[in-house]
């Protein structure tokens, strides 16, 4: 997954401003205490970070 399509699945799940919002401020236990945007910059895989997301948030399955 590339880092664009990251970003279009948080917008299309939690609305533009919110999924901006998310991104940079809200820390994952699974990420190791990271916010989606810190484990990007540190190297971590998209998909991974998205799972991460979509599993703190309950996203659906059909949605991940």
């Amino acid at each position: 997954m590339r880092i664009t399509v990251f970003r279009k699945l948080m917008a299309d799940e939690f609305g533009s401003v919110r999924g901006e919002m998310v991104a940079h401020d809200h820390v994952l236990s699974a990420l190791g205490g990271l916010t989606p945007d810190q484990a990007l910059e540190s190297g971590l895989p998209p998909k991974e970070i998205w799972l991460a997301v979509c599993d703190a948030f309950d996203v659906p399955e059909q949605r991940r």
